[in-house]
């Protein structure tokens, strides 16, 4: 079973589209800058890190 579940993750966000590009762009942040906004993570890479945040609601993304 993967964490956070896919079921989860698209409540917080539109669509699978939206959530591997924001996902990845906060992996990219993290990688280069060394920073995380969740304290015990669960995950050991970057992408899981950001899928994370995500799902706690510390990392959201607003259409314009």
């Amino acid at each position: 079973m993967l964490y956070p579940s896919i079921d989860d993750l698209m409540k917080k966000l539109d669509s699978k589209y939206t959530l591997v590009s924001v996902a990845a762009k906060r992996a990219r942040e993290m990688q280069m800058n060394d920073d995380q906004l969740i304290h015990k993570p669960v995950s050991h890479k970057y992408v899981g890190r950001a899928l994370e945040e995500i799902d706690s609601g510390l990392l959201f993304f607003e259409t314009k």
